[in-house]
C-alpha cells in the first residue's frame, strides 16, 4: 500500500498551523500548551501506572520508573537496561516479567519485547514456557503474523505444547485465519482436550465471521465429549442465540448459567447477558439483569468500571433518570476522565447539551489531566449544530489549560468549516489534523486521507486522479458529496495557478 508523506513545505505549514489558525480572530490559540503544566500533570499521573512488585521490590520499581517515561516506541529502552546493570544493580526474572506485563497493559509492546529478548540474550536468564508464550504474542504485536509463525516454528520442542499452541490459536483468532486456526485445533484435539479454552477461541472466530453453523457444531462437540463449559463458553452461546434471534435458547441458557456451579456469574457475564436479551428486544429481562449488575458492582473491586458501563447502557436505552441516578452513585467516590467522558457522551444522546456542559465545567474544576477526548463529543455536537464559534472556543480554552487536541478534535472542526462553505478555514483545520496530534489506532487509516488532500492542494495533480480520489472519499463516508465538491473546486483552482 502506498504511504503518503507530507513534503517539507507542507510540514512547515503544518508546524505553524496552530499559530495561524486563528489569525482571522481577535483571540488566538496558543501555539502549544505550557510545558510546566504538561510536565506537572504527567508526573502526577505517572506514578499510578507503576506495577506492583513482590515484597515491595523498590529497586525494580525504580527501574520501571526509568523505563516508563520512554513513551516513543522508536526509542529503544535497551540502553536503560544496560545502564542499570552497569550501575551494579540486580535484575530478577519475576520482576522483569512484571514490568513486561505492565508495558503490555499500556500497549507498549515493542518495549515489552525488548525486555523479553534482553532477558535471554544479555542476561542469559533461562526462559520458561510462559516467557516463550508471552514473547510469541509480543512478536505478533510488533512484527506481525509472519514473524510470529517463524518464531513458533523455531521454538524448541521442550517449550512446545498446549500453552504455546493456544497462544498461536489466539493470534489466528485475531487475524480471522480460519484454516490455520482449524489446523491448530485439530492438533490440539489429538492431545485429548479436556478444557473449554480452545473451543471458546475457535467459537469466537466463527462468531466474528457469522458462521453460526460451525459455532453450533462446536457447542455440540463439547457436550458430546463431556467438556465442561465455563462462563466464556456460555457467553458465546448467549451471543449465538441473540444473533440467531433464538429467544427460547437465550432463556434456557440463562437458567442453566445461574444454576451451574462452574460458572462465575460476575458483572461482566451479566452485562453480556443483558446485551444479548436487549438485542432480541427482551427489554424487561434486560432491565432485570442490569439491576443484578448494579447490585454485584457495589461491593466489587471494578465498581467504577462496571457502573460506567451500566450508565452507558441506560443511556442507550433512553433512560435519562437512570443515567443520573448511576452518576450520583459514582460521584460519591473519585471520578476519572473516562467517567466524565462517558457521562458527557451519554447526555448528548438525549441532546442535553446544557447538561453535558455542566458536566464538562465540573470536570475542568477537578485536578485531572486535560484529556481532549473528554470533550471531543461536545466539540462534535457544537459543529453539528452549526455553532463553530463555540467549538473553536472550547478548543482554545483546552489548549490554554495544557491539553493537546486529538485528530478527531480538528477533524470535527474541519468538517464544520467545509459544510459551512468556509473552505480556507477548513483547510487550516485539516493541516492541524495532520500535525501528529493524538491519533487512536482505528483513526490511523483516516489520518492519511487529509494528508493526501493537502498534497493535492500543494502540488496539484491529474484532475482525473483527483476526482477519482474524491469519489473514493465520498464512497467510504469520509467526506460528504458537498465537501468533496468544494475541495475538488479548490484543488482545481490551485492547479490552474501552477
Amino acid at each position: 500500500m502506498k504511504v503518503f508523506h507530507l513534503t517539507s513545505r507542507t510540514q512547515g505549514v503544518c508546524r505553524n498551523a496552530l499559530k495561524n489558525f486563528f489569525s482571522s480572530s481577535s483571540s488566538k490559540l496558543p501555539s502549544q500548551a505550557a510545558p510546566s503544566l504538561i510536565t506537572e500533570r504527567h508526573n502526577k499521573n505517572s506514578s499510578s501506572r507503576s506495577p506492583s512488585f513482590q515484597n515491595k521490590n523498590a529497586p525494580m520499581l525504580s527501574l520501571y520508573r526509568r523505563i516508563s517515561p520512554v513513551g516513543d516506541p522508536d526509542i529503544s529502552i535497551v540502553p536503560v537496561l544496560d545502564q542499570w546493570v552497569r550501575e551494579g544493580r540486580k535484575v530478577d526474572q519475576d520482576s522483569l516479567n512484571n514490568i513486561i506485563k505492565s508495558l503490555k497493559k499500556y500497549n507498549r509492546f515493542k518495549h515489552a519485547l525488548e525486555i523479553s529478548e534482553w532477558m535471554t540474550d544479555k542476561r542469559y536468564i533461562p526462559p520458561t514456557k510462559g516467557d516463550i508464550t508471552s514473547r510469541l504474542h509480543l512478536i505478533y504485536k510488533v512484527h506481525g503474523l509472519q514473524k510470529a509463525e517463524e518464531f513458533y516454528n523455531n521454538i524448541s520442542q521442550i517449550f512446545k505444547g498446549f500453552q504455546v499452541d493456544i497462544a498461536l490459536l489466539n493470534i489466528y483468532s485475531l487475524e480471522k485465519s480460519i484454516d490455520k486456526a482449524e489446523t491448530i485445533m485439530h492438533k490440539l484435539r489429538d492431545t485429548g482436550l479436556t478444557t473449554p479454552l480452545p473451543y471458546n477461541i475457535l467459537s469466537r472466530i466463527y462468531y466474528s465471521i457469522k458462521n453460526y453453523q460451525k459455532m453450533d457444531t462446536l457447542f455440540h462437540e463439547m457436550e458430546t465429549k463431556g467438556i465442561h463449559r465455563d462462563k466464556y463458553s456460555f457467553a458465546l452461546r448467549l451471543n449465538f442465540y441473540a444473533a440467531t434471534r433464538n429467544t427460547e435458547g437465550l432463556n434456557k441458557t440463562m437458567e442453566i448459567m445461574e444454576a451451574y456451579p462452574r460458572v462465575d456469574m460476575d458483572c461482566d457475564t451479566y452485562i453480556i447477558a443483558t446485551n444479548a436479551f436487549l438485542k432480541v428486544g427482551l427489554v424487561e429481562k434486560g432491565f432485570e439483569l442490569l439491576k443484578k449488575v448494579e447490585k454485584l458492582a457495589i461491593g466489587n473491586k471494578d465498581k467504577y468500571k462496571t457502573l460506567n458501563t451500566v450508565l452507558k447502557m441506560y443511556a442507550e436505552l433512553g433512560e435519562k433518570d437512570e443515567v443520573y441516578r448511576i452518576w450520583n452513585i459514582l460521584k460519591k467516590e473519585t471520578i476519572y476522565n473516562t467517567g466524565y467522558r462517558n457521562m458527557i457522551r451519554s447526555l448528548l444522546k438525549f441532546d442535553d447539551i446544557e447538561g453535558a456542559e455542566v458536566i464538562s465545567k465540573e470536570w475542568e474544576t477537578r485536578d485531572l489531566s486535560y484529556d481532549f477526548r473528554v470533550i471531543d463529543d461536545l466539540v462534535d455536537c457544537y459543529v453539528k449544530k452549526g455553532d463553530l464559534g463555540k467549538a473553536k472556543d472550547v478548543i482554545k480554552c483546552g489548549i490554554e489549560k495544557g491539553g493537546t487536541p486529538t485528530f478527531r478534535t480538528w477533524f470535527c472542526l474541519m468538517i464544520g468549516y467545509f459544510e459551512g462553505n468556509r473552505v480556507l478555514e477548513g483547510v487550516e483545520a485539516m493541516k492541524n489534523a495532520t500535525r501528529g496530534f493524538r491519533v487512536l489506532q482505528f483513526e490511523e487509516g483516516m489520518k492519511n486521507k487529509p494528508v493526501i488532500v493537502l498534497e493535492y492542494l500543494e502540488r496539484g495533480g491529474n484532475l482525473e486522479e483527483v476526482e477519482g480520489f474524491m469519489k473514493s472519499l465520498e464512497a467510504e463516508g469520509v467526506f460528504s458529496s458537498i465537501i468533496c465538491g468544494r475541495l475538488l473546486d479548490l484543488i482545481k483552482n490551485e492547479t490552474s495557478r501552477c
